[in-house]
């Protein structure tokens, strides 16, 4: 027998609906016998003096679900559906507080942070115009899974870009197209052996060294010296692959010389087992000096894995990176992800194409390095005006942050904490320091500092928190 209770005032669900919903229920609590048959359409909507198309409706949506059969000529029939286990009528538990997300308003927050970029001067206009070309010229690649390393006109694209301004040497056929850094090195260090042993710079990205460590790779933090990479530490950690940031070192801005740099290549050429990855993060942004050429540029042994990103100079929401891969490890990529289904946004992908060939690219890099450059010198000022002989700044003239040095006796805890208090936006050295834990009394503090989204009107309140927090 089917119990239902049909309120044609109902502005929730249509009839159909709670028809439907009404035979499921008596089927799943039992109600209906299994096999039982079903009143005809015409039949149930004489009953509740409803149409027969809600009724058709109701059964047609309860026999696509499983929950009944037809058998021609006959009906309609009751499934025999599996019982739940445990009581049906019980909720479903409640999401343990652990698992909660906390969404925070950041009203009179401001921000000194190194992962940001200011999007104020961002040419949204021109951007959709160039979205707009990508529209109207490649409707069929629209339409379609692209290429697993991405679109061959936009690696293209990339290719000669980085070839123009980092002096890097590839063809289209070895750029991979991802949607971040962390995804493209998963991938690249899927292709390696479980034996494999990594080098990462310490301090350094601890994304990247928590993500080789889920990876259960043998990870070796490496010491700096002042020129980067402790060339020494690595002869004696002996990695095959080394992560390194030499353009602008990560965390604490140190430009790698060309000794180092040739040192760590004529490293890597000694063994066909050992790879560099060169993070070019931020090599777009210099002041004052030309654009230093990349690692990669120099490598005549092809044992350099360069990767960049377009996190920085866009919009960090766009999540364009890419990895240029020597030819043995372009092979093995390919054997092994010749089934991949691309993850980036195809639109977006030939939007930056556009916006590229059409100079808007490089006409938004140059306002952008005028406008980053007059930020870091204006905080630069202020922090020293502020905190006199009390500071040391690493003033190396690249990136969107710079490493500071402050007196204090407090410690990198409470130094958080106070931060937290003051809402101002702050990271030490304490979070990419790998192997150990800065403890800071008595030594001072070593912070990161970050220029790109703060407004240039906030920066005497910024420096001002900062000095109520260390002092």
């Amino acid at each position: 027998m089917i119990f239902l209770q049909i309120d044609k005032t109902s502005q929730g669900k249509y009839i159909y609906q709670q028809i439907y919903a009404g035979i499921k229920e008596s089927i799943l609590q039992g109600k209906i016998e299994v096999d039982e048959k079903l009143p005809s359409k015409r039949v149930l909507a004489d009953r509740f003096q409803v149409s027969i198309n809600s009724v058709s409706n109701a059964y047609g949506q309860l026999l696509a679900e499983g929950y009944i059969y037809t058998i021609e000529r006959k009906g309609y029939f009751v499934e025999n559906i599996n019982q739940f286990i445990g009581q049906q009528e019980k909720a479903p538990p409640d999401l343990p507080n652990d698992l909660r997300e906390k969404h925070s308003i950041k009203e009179g927050w401001l921000s000194l942070s190194h992962m940001t970029a200011d999007i104020s001067k961002f040419p949204f206009k021109k951007w959709l115009k160039c979205q707009n070309e990508a529209i109207k010229n490649h409707q069929e690649e629209l339409s379609e899974i692209t290429h697993p390393q991405g679109p061959y006109l936009v690696r293209e694209t990339i290719s000669r870009m980085i070839a123009l301004t980092r002096g890097v040497r590839c063809e289209p056929e070895q750029i991979i197209i991802g949607g971040g850094t962390q995804p493209l090195i998963r991938q690249l260090m899927t292709l390696q052996k479980e034996s494999t042993k990594v080098g990462v710079e310490n301090p350094g990205y601890s994304r990247i060294y928590s993500l080789l460590q889920s990876m259960k790779f043998n990870v070796s933090p490496i010491n700096l010296d002042k020129k980067g990479i402790d060339i020494n530490e690595v002869e004696v950690g002996d990695p095959n692959i080394l992560f390194i940031t030499p353009s602008h070192q990560f965390p604490t801005g140190i430009i790698m010389p060309i000794s180092r740099r040739i040192e760590l290549l004529n490293w890597a050429a000694l063994s066909n087992e050992r790879y560099i990855v060169e993070d070019d993060y931020d090599s777009e942004f210099k002041y004052g000096t030309d654009n230093i050429p990349s690692l990669q540029s120099l490598d005549r042994n092809q044992r350099v894995v360069y990767t960049g990103t377009f996190s920085k100079t866009l919009l960090p929401s766009l999540r364009i990176s890419y990895m240029v891969l020597p030819p043995e490890l372009l092979r093995t990529y390919r054997h092994q992800y010749s089934n991949y289904i691309h993850g980036s946004n195809s639109l977006s992908l030939f939007t930056l194409h556009y916006f590229i060939e059409s100079g808007e690219y490089e006409r938004h890099i140059k306002r952008m390095n005028l406008h980053y450059e007059t930020k870091r010198k204006l905080l630069m000022k202020q922090l020293q005006e502020t905190f006199k002989d009390d500071i040391d700044i690493k003033d190396v003239p690249a990136g969107l942050h710079f490493f500071a040095h402050l007196k204090t006796n407090r410690g990198y805890e409470e130094i958080h904490e106070r931060a937290e208090k003051e809402k101002l936006e702050l990271y030490s050295i304490e979070r990419f320091t790998l192997n150990n834990k800065y403890k800071g009394a008595g030594n001072g503090i070593s912070l990161v500092l970050g220029f790109a989204t703060i407004k240039v009107e906030d920066i005497p309140e910024a420096v001002g928190r900062l000095r109520r927090i260390i002092k």
